[in-house]
């Protein structure tokens, strides 16, 4: 008797924009593994409520996107180092004695960055936009990069000041207002708010782009994001949105559920491709 495939999905609210079931369907075909991947919106009210029949039906996994990150930490028995640190939690892996987080966020951020865009991050001066729970997945990961400077900017100065303090220990990173980046521009800018989903772009004061910056959007939309046209006219060197950073924290999540790492070239090349 044929045994039925695991169940795993991502829960957000929207979702319907998510790419997520098509790149574990390539994973798992590629990876011959019986398993079945669907998407599920669910208001931030019925999270928990959501999470925890879902594992008691059997499912083995999910994957947490927006707004759910931070609270998702609040749902599980047990947090990766990663997650701790992030104090966000991107990925939930379910078995008989209860559910474990972790965030696979920032290693898929800089996997995308430096091996698959060829950057180079040691030395240089990022500046992160927006310090919301997509923010904090990715700060260590990009501190253990070891660059020169940091900077997590965003409409609120205390907030962006009270979540650089949380990772002060781990490299050299500052908290401001946008309308308080000091003047210069930086080698990378990543936009890690949700603007990308509603058309709009950060107010960035444009000074902070020059003729070296690469500006990076971990949104993603078919036709590119306002904040990548945006960057393109303030004359950057060059623009990418988060395909990459989806695909490689998604193998990421994929190893962690199914205990072997897929191969993400033929999907980067499938949604390069067009193909969903």
């Amino acid at each position: 008797m044929t045994e039925p495939p695991a169940e795993y999905g991502i829960v957000g609210h929207p979702v319907a924009h998510s790419r997520s079931p098509f790149i574990h369907a390539m994973f798992a075909r590629s990876t011959a593994q019986n398993m079945v991947y669907r998407m599920h919106d669910v208001h931030p009210d019925q999270l928990r409520a959501f999470v925890e029949d879902f594992w008691r039906r059997g499912g083995r996994g999910l994957n947490v996107t927006v707004p759910h990150k931070i609270a998702a930490a609040g749902l599980v028995r047990a947090m990766s180092a990663r997650a701790t640190r992030a104090g966000a939690v991107n990925t939930l892996s379910m078995d008989e004695s209860g559910i474990t987080g972790d965030n696979t966020d920032g290693a898929g951020l800089v996997r995308d960055l430096t091996v698959n865009l060829k950057l180079i991050l040691r030395g240089s001066r990022i500046l992160l936009v927006g310090p919301g729970g997509a923010a904090r997945g990715v700060i260590g990961p990009l501190l253990d990069a070891a660059p020169a400077a940091l900077v997590i900017a965003g409409r609120s100065a205390a907030r962006a000041a009270d979540l650089a303090g949380q990772f002060v220990a781990d490299g050299p990173v500052t908290g401001c207002a946008l309308d308080g980046i000091a003047p210069g521009a930086f080698n990378l800018v990543i936009n890690a708010t949700s603007a990308g989903l509603t058309a709009e772009v950060p107010a960035i004061p444009a000074g902070v782009l020059g003729a070296q910056t690469f500006c990076y959007d971990m949104s993603y939309a078919r036709e590119g994001t306002a904040f990548m046209r945006w960057a393109a006219a303030q004359g950057c060197r060059r623009t990418a949105q988060g395909w990459g950073m989806l695909v490689e924290q998604a193998a990421e999540s994929f190893a962690l559920w199914r205990g072997v790492r897929p191969p993400t070239a033929p999907v980067l090349a499938a949604l390069a491709a067009g193909e969903v």
